[in-house]
Order: structure tokens, then C-alpha cells, then sequence
């Protein structure tokens, strides 16, 4: 566990970990699961001793072929997917519990609550659309468990999962995304809280003009992590080919200096590298909870049943930042190295499914091609 110095909390007392969950081809195993929290314990320790929500989220259609980000699932997935809740509870509650915390199933405590969705149609804006969602807590309110009777999707998943929020920031991990860096999360939530967006109003008048004059200090509400396909982002495509985003890459790229106190009480400066992101990205992120509510759910109609925040907000958000107004979203990218160093890999949950399934289809892909199958089986 992170040691706080005298005047400032813990990372852990400051972040809530939002994790999502789905039906995948490789429950009712949980090795995505546990392939996260591994990865958490070696490059971010304090991701585990967060308080932390887990939205375990449904399917809306049994169907032969699976189509899972619509929320299709086969016969067997949908058979096998109270098995992975049940287990995905068991693994959370092992990973979060301490010698000063132990959790079991046995001490949940139950409520329920509803998400409510609309559209701006007329003909759906006047109904009371609303999924309820049976959630379970640990007494002390640490763990917490949703689970929808309809599906979410991403976007309300989050959305429902900020809503029990009561931490100033959260850490947003989508179940198929592994840290494989270490993560200076102490330093990044102190420059977090130097670099709070101004007030409405004031936002309002700076956003009058296309680019901040440098006097005007950057907020910082959204940090994401590098994976393979945002490697250099700040020379890539997505930035160079308009002026306005080289404009404010060149303003804004830099190396925040934090200053900190290790635990035998000496002076550390750590110099964090982040450059500014163009798009609100669902993969692992850090963010402000209120920056969230009043910027991504600014209403009930700002995402749909199902749908994801990248796709949605995420575009409206990089149109925007197209026309000057960047620092409305305040979204930036964590960038070690000049952007050469990949801090996340997918495991690809929509495909994977397991050690062993995997095992099994290449040896009969072997087989079938009279390749040699003489391969050891992992006990």
C-alpha cells in the first residue's frame, strides 16, 4: 500500500477502480480477470487496494453466432455466464480483501438501483426507460458488484458505476486490457489536482479563443495509456494532419514536475511526460468523477443503451477539439519516452477463450494439417 505523506491522502483513499465485465468465449474462467489484477499488483499496486466496482454486465440476444459487442451471445456462452459472475466475485473479492479486511460472499450487503437511458426522439423521450440493477456491497463499502438484469453496455456501465462513486477520481478498466508498464499513479493524481478545469464561466470565456496563451496553466482531467496503435501519437496522424491539434501539442506537450515525500521522509521530484489526447478513449484511463458526470453523462440521452463512449462522445469530443476547444474535455496521454513506450496490451476478449481452449484448437489445427501434435499439455 502507498504511504501518504503528512498532507496528502493515499492514491488508494483517492480512487475508485470502475472495472466492466461481459460475456466472453472464455468464461466461466476468469483468467482475463486475473491476467488484470496480476498486472495491477506488479505496475500499479495501488490499483488493489482501492475501493473498487465491478459491473458484471448481461447479453440481450441468445443467438448461433456470437456478435458481442451488440450483446449476442451462443446458447453455451449464456449457459456458462452465472458461473464466470460467480466466479469474477469470488476472484475480486480474494484480490481486494487484506489481513485487516477479509471478504466472503456471506458479506454482501443488497440494494438495487435503476440506469436510466432515453433518446432524443420524441417518441422515446417521454418514456421512463430504466434498467435495474441488483447491486452487492462489502459492509465497509469497498467492493461493490452490478449486476444488470438488461445489458448496459459500456457506456451505462460506467455512467452507473460513477453514479456510487465517492472518490474525486476513478481508473476505468475495461476486463480485456493489461498494464505492461509501471504507472506513476501518485504523481499523476497530484497533477491532477493542480491542473482542475476552471469554472464553467471561465471555461466558457477561454474557449472563445482557438488556442490558451501559455500563461493560462493546461487542466487535466483524462489521462489514458499508450497501447500498440498509439505509439508516437503526438507525430501521428491523428495530430499532424490538422492545425489545429499540432498547435496545441506543441503548446501543451511537456514533463509535469511533482515534487513528493518518500517513506523515510526525503524529497523526490518525478517528471511525469503526458501530450495532449484527441479522442475520449474507453481503454484503462484516469479521470475526475464530476469531470465525467458533467462533461460525458451531461444528460440521460448522452449514451445509449448498449453503446460505447468512444464511438459516441468520444467522436463529438475530438470534433470539438478540432475547433479549438480542447481544453473543455482536457484529455491527455500518458507518454514515456516520446511515445515509444507501450504501457498496455489487449488480450482480445471477444476471441480468446482460455489457455486450454486455445491449447485444444491448436493441436487439432496441427493435427489436421499432419504437423507434429507431440506437445505438452500445462498440468
Amino acid at each position: 500500500m502507498t504511504m501518504a505523506s503528512p498532507t496528502r491522502p493515499a492514491p488508494e483513499e483517492l480512487v475508485t477502480v470502475i472495472i466492466t465485465t461481459s460475456p466472453t468465449p472464455s468464461a466461466p474462467s476468469t483468467e482475463l480477470l486475473e491476467q488484470i489484477a496480476a498486472s495491477f499488483r506488479k505496475h500499479c499496486a495501488s490499483l488493489i487496494h482501492c475501493r473498487v466496482i465491478v459491473v458484471l454486465d448481461t447479453y440481450d440476444h441468445v443467438s448461433k453466432k456470437p456478435r458481442l459487442k451488440k450483446g449476442h451471445v451462443t446458447p453455451d456462452s449464456a449457459a456458462k455466464y452465472a458461473d464466470y459472475k460467480a466466479n469474477a466475485k469470488r476472484l475480486i473479492l480474494k484480490e481486494y480483501s487484506s489481513t485487516e479486511r477479509p471478504y466472503g460472499t456471506g458479506d454482501l450487503v443488497k440494494a438495487q438501483e435503476k440506469a436510466e437511458f432515453g433518446s432524443g426522439a420524441a417518441a422515446y423521450a417521454s418514456q421512463d426507460n430504466a434498467v435495474v440493477m441488483n447491486i452487492t456491497t462489502t459492509k465497509d463499502g469497498r467492493v461493490t458488484f452490478v449486476e444488470p438484469v438488461q445489458r448496459l453496455g459500456f457506456g451505462l456501465a460506467v455512467r452507473s458505476a460513477l453514479r456510487m462513486t465517492v472518490t474525486p477520481y476513478v481508473w476505468i478498466q475495461q476486463h480485456d486490457w493489461a498494464l505492461v508498464t509501471d504507472i506513476p499513479l501518485g504523481p499523476l493524481l497530484q497533477i491532477m489536482q493542480q491542473h482542475k478545469a476552471p469554472p464553467s464561466a471561465e471555461q466558457e470565456d477561454k474557449e472563445n479563443n482557438e488556442i490558451l496563451p501559455e500563461a493560462v496553466r493546461p487542466p487535466v482531467e483524462y489521462v489514458c495509456f499508450p497501447s500498440i496503435r498509439m505509439m508516437e501519437y503526438a507525430t501521428s496522424d491523428h495530430v499532424m494532419l490538422y492545425p489545429a491539434l499540432r498547435a496545441l501539442t506543441q503548446l501543451h506537450k511537456q514533463n509535469f514536475t511533482v515534487q513528493s515525500e518518500s517513506e523515510d521522509g526525503t524529497a523526490v521530484t518525478s517528471r511525469v511526460p503526458l501530450t495532449p489526447l484527441f479522442l475520449w478513449h474507453d481503454k484503462p484511463h484516469l479521470a475526475s468523477t464530476s469531470h465525467y458526470l458533467n462533461q460525458v453523462f451531461y444528460s440521460r440521452i448522452a449514451i445509449q443503451r448498449g453503446a460505447f463512449i468512444e464511438d459516441t462522445v468520444g467522436h463529438l469530443a475530438r470534433d470539438e477539439m478540432k475547433q479549438g476547444k480542447w481544453n473543455k474535455w482536457a484529455c491527455w496521454l500518458y507518454y514515456p519516452d516520446e511515445g515509444k513506450h507501450l504501457c498496455l496490451r489487449h488480450l482480445k476478449g471477444r476471441t480468446w477463450r482460455g489457455v486450454e481452449a486455445e491449447l485444444a484448437a491448436k493441436l487439432e489445427y496441427m493435427r489436421l494439417n499432419g504437423l507434429n501434435v507431440n506437445v505438452q499439455v500445462p498440468n
